[in-house]
This record gives C-alpha cells, structure tokens and sequence, in this order.
C-alpha cells in the first residue's frame, strides 16, 4: 500500500470538498437536524455536508476497492467494515458545520486513514477559509502548505482552545485548575482563551498557538466528539511529537468498538 499515494488522493478529495464549502460559505444555507449527541452542534447538518461527503467518495472508493479499505464518514451509517479490514478511510466532510453556518471561521475538511488497531496513518485537515492544507503521512512527517512544518511555541501564555467559551463549558473550577497547574509548571502569564471553531481546527489552533492546549473531560452523556473529529489531527499530532491522547494520557482510541462518541474517554491535545 502506497502511503504517499494515498495521501495524495486525500488531498485532492479534501480541496474538492474544499471547492464546495468556499461556494456556499457566504450564501444562507438550510439547517436540518440529525441524530447526534447531547450537544446541538453534533445534530446540524446542511446539504453542503452531504454535497462535501460525495465529492470527497468520489475519490476515495477507488482506493477502497483497490486497496480494500474501509470507509467510516460522519454523514453515513456506519457499516462495521472498519473492524474487518486492515485499514479505513475516516472522514468528517465538513467538521465545525454550526461555525459555518453562523458564518464564522472555524470549519474544515478532515480526512484520515486509520489501521483497524486505531493508529493513524495519514491525516488531512483542509481550512476552507484560509486554503490553507496541513498534513501527515505515519513516519513521514508533518506538512503546512506542502512544506515540512515545525512547530514553535510562539507566547508567553498558555492558549486555551475551546468549542464554547470557558465560563459556558461544563465543570469550569477544575479546567481552569489544570490550565493553571500547567501554567506553574510551564513558568507562563496566565492563560488567553480561543473559542468557536470546530474540534478538527481547534486541534489545528493549538498546534499554531503554542503552548496551548484543548481538552474534554470523560463524561456518560453521548457526544464528545467522534473519531473522526480527532482522527486527521490525532496524526498530525503524533508526527510533530505532541500529545494528542485521551484525558487520562492514554492512546487514543480511534477505532471505537462501542460507537464513534469519544465522550467516555475524554481527549487531550496539547503543544507543549
């Protein structure tokens, strides 16, 4: 199996989707709702989703007959073909739909291919509102814009990056201890706070904003993000060396048995 290949097919699945968001991303868009989790983000779709999500197949169901790969896509019923095959393709179409339809930045295309034991192998986050791709390929390395890219922490603070803004979220005492404890251990001033994106571009901001940080606590409410909210920046992650693991500093689990909802181990993704 040609990784590079692969990668590249992605790519062009991703800027073809790509193609798509940036025509409607100013126009007013019907909003229908879906089964999702608790959250009303996870039950949003639009008919841009799901125009996202077929040009995307377009280019990757050749590979999957060629390669036999599985395919797991947040716009189509899960077949359970990801347990059987060796690897499968894992796609948000259009992840941080409630950004876009609030016409503010912060939504993406991510695509991922990940081996049937969770490890990712390739990831590709497209910003629509910027054009700006990055990548990775599993041992190759991670690219900004095609380019080898190199991360370095840019602030005195930390960046706390967030879906919705700390004094809404759920258990606000004990985030804002962690974040202070890692201020201590950090030597840093304070923390600043980024808030509205999407999960894939929030990953993204923390890579940009360093250090930094996102987080989601383990919880028995459905919801938390699926695999493919994490899967394509889960890669990104472990080819610059960061931490991208669940809230207890476990391996993610990518490759959920039980549903595609992270909301019982939690994530922690981190620069720094």
């Amino acid at each position: 199996m040609d990784l590079l290949q692969l990668s590249n097919i992605a790519i062009k699945a991703a800027f073809s989707a790509g193609k798509i968001i940036q025509k409607y991303m100013n126009e007013e868009v019907s909003v229908e709702q879906k089964k999702g989790g608790a959250s009303y983000a996870s039950q949003v779709v639009t008919a841009v989703d799901r125009a996202c999500e077929s040009a995307i197949l377009s280019h990757l169901l050749p590979t999957c007959n060629l390669y036999n790969l599985a395919l797991l896509s947040e716009e189509t019923e899960d077949d359970g073909s990801r347990f059987q095959e060796d690897f499968f393709w894992c796609i948000d179409p259009m992840d941080g739909t409630l950004a876009f339809i609030n016409k503010h930045p912060g939504f993406s295309v991510s695509i991922a291919l990940i081996a049937k034991d969770g490890t990712p192998y390739i990831g590709v986050v497209l910003d629509p509102s910027t054009n700006t791709l990055y990548h990775a390929i599993k041992g190759k390395g991670a690219f900004k814009n095609g380019r080898h890219w190199e991360i370095k922490p840019i602030n005195n603070h930390l960046t706390y990056v967030t879906d919705r803004r700390l004094k809404d979220t759920p258990r606000v005492t004990e985030i804002e201890k962690l974040l202070n404890e890692n201020i201590e251990k950090l030597s840093l001033n304070g923390v600043k706070e980024i808030a509205g994106a999407g999960a894939v571009l929030n990953g993204i901001l923390v890579l940009e904003n360093g250090p930094a940080c996102m987080l989601k606590f383990p919880k028995k409410e459905m919801g938390g993000g699926s695999v493919w909210d994490f899967a394509a920046t889960a890669c990104i992650y472990e080819e610059l060396g960061f931490t991208a693991t669940n809230f207890e500093g476990g391996r993610l689990d990518l490759n959920k048995r039980d549903g595609t909802f992270m909301n019982q181990e939690g994530i922690f993704f981190a620069n720094f």
